[in-house]
């Protein structure tokens, strides 16, 4: 499909939404002016596969975001949607708990077997809440190292409250800690991956402070030899508790959390987005010593207890695990990122690619590279594609629908160098340029 049409009815709907909904959606990642501003077709009417029709009627290919990571079967998946369908039919709340909760939670800890509890939450940043509060009720500990992005809560975002920049090498540039009370000045603490001299740093200035270590075990980068034991071994040494943030890692890599690979074991892991394709579900899994200490503290809320969060989650995780997901998420993102070195180096661009790759993503080594990747964006939806400098592969997504897209790719990496080379031949760009108020840095 070749199109100049502009989604008219995603933007007029984006447009009243923003004089109701501050910023205009509920979640930053969405935000249409972060891929294309005023083209981008900001709404869907239906999802199914990896196609995605927006409110014009318009059906695209989706090679950019999946759901910002959290569809890893596809959209609508007939088997996770039937489980949850089913746990509609069954009644989604009641008095009593759903038994759903224990097979989910057995299921968890076979694929984890150092850990021994678990608790619910049906967010990402909830999740990470939850893991904090519970590590510093274990230790009677207030303070917190870190290092990557973890959410939007009060804990990680108190970094900010001490210098505006702290945050801005953890992957999310710019946060502003309005609404962060100013007692929690000093209680978050930054280090950078791999760099083990900051958190030794760190934990020599507060040694007898420091509740909790949490990270990404691995995200853009690998980890150093022995840096994950590294870390594992600080922790000990302080009694502090080692939180591994798999949010996003989590059920790309392999049947659970990415740790499992680098054979380091943490005291809480989090997981969320993947792990139900798209329904809102969390969980906060751990060493009982540990977990127990949920007991002296309040955590609880009602609509923890529904159904459907759990059942899609079972159903998740077991196709995840007989389908053998991971591998074809692994070979999709790998054929992806093969694909644009070369087809890159092929047109004389300069690009730069990086993260595992069923997280993948590039950048353009140029003085325009925010131009070029709006422009990037633009022609490819153009062309029928929703696509991005990112790209998290799906169950759904084939080799052939790959090989499809990247010779739509070369067609557009041609059109960039043209662009590079005769800036004013012509105008390809048709609006603004996108917004970098949040992104995420490799």
């Amino acid at each position: 499909m070749m199109t100049t049409e502009i989604a008219t009815k995603g933007w007029d709907l984006f447009n009243r939404a923003c004089k109701m909904i501050p910023g205009g959606t509920q979640l930053l990642s969405k935000r249409p002016s972060m891929f294309l501003p005023e083209q981008w077709p900001s709404y869907f009417s239906k999802a199914r596969g990896v196609e995605v029709t927006d409110l014009d009627g318009r059906t695209y290919i989706d090679m950019s975001m999946m759901g910002i990571g959290a569809c890893v079967l596809g959209y609508a998946d007939p088997e996770v949607d039937g489980a949850a369908k089913a746990a509609i039919d069954a009644g989604v709340a009641s008095t009593l708990n759903a038994p759903e909760e224990l097979v989910l939670a057995e299921l968890l800890l076979e694929l984890h077997p150092w850990a021994q509890m678990v608790r619910y939450a049906r967010g990402g940043g909830e999740a990470m809440s939850i893991a904090v509060r519970i590590a510093r009720a274990r230790t009677g500990r207030d303070k917190v190292a870190f290092c990557g992005y973890h959410g939007w809560c009060d804990w990680y975002l108190a970094a900010n409250l001490a210098e505006d920049e702290a945050l801005d090498s953890h992957l999310l540039p710019g946060l502003e800690p309005r609404g962060v009370p100013r007692g929690l000045l000093g209680t978050a603490l930054p280090f950078h991956y791999n760099r083990i001299d900051e958190l030794r740093a760190i934990a020599d200035a507060n040694r007898n402070e420091l509740a909790a270590i949490v990270m990404e075990p691995q995200r853009g980068q690998e980890p150093a030899p022995e840096f994950l034991e590294n870390v594992r071994d600080i922790a000990n040494e302080l009694g502090a508790v080692l939180v591994f943030d798999e949010i996003t890692t989590g059920f790309r890599m392999t049947d659970g959390g990415i740790h499992l690979l680098a054979g380091v074991n943490p005291d809480i892991a989090v997981f969320a987005k993947a792990m139900a394709n798209g329904y809102a579900m969390a969980a906060v899994i751990g060493i009982e010593s540990v977990m127990q200490a949920a007991q002296t503290t309040f955590i609880s809320s009602t609509n923890w207890t529904e159904r459907i969060g759990p059942a899609a989650a079972i159903a998740t995780i077991n196709k995840f695990r007989r389908e053998k997901v991971a591998p074809h998420l692994i070979a999709i993102g790998s054929q992806v990122m093969e694909g644009w070195r070369s087809l890159a180096k092929r047109k004389g661009l300069q690009l730069h690619t990086s993260g595992l790759p069923s997280l993948c993503h590039f950048s353009f080594e140029h003085e325009a590279e925010l131009r070029l990747t709006t422009l990037f964006t633009q022609l490819m939806l153009e062309r029928g594609y929703l696509a991005y400098n990112q790209f998290k592969p799906s169950f759904a997504h084939s080799s052939g629908q790959v090989e499809s897209y990247l010779a739509t790719v070369e067609e557009v990496f041609d059109l960039l160098a043209r662009d590079i080379s005769e800036p004013n031949s012509c105008n390809r760009l048709r609006g603004p340029l996108a917004q970098r108020g949040f992104y995420r840095l490799a």
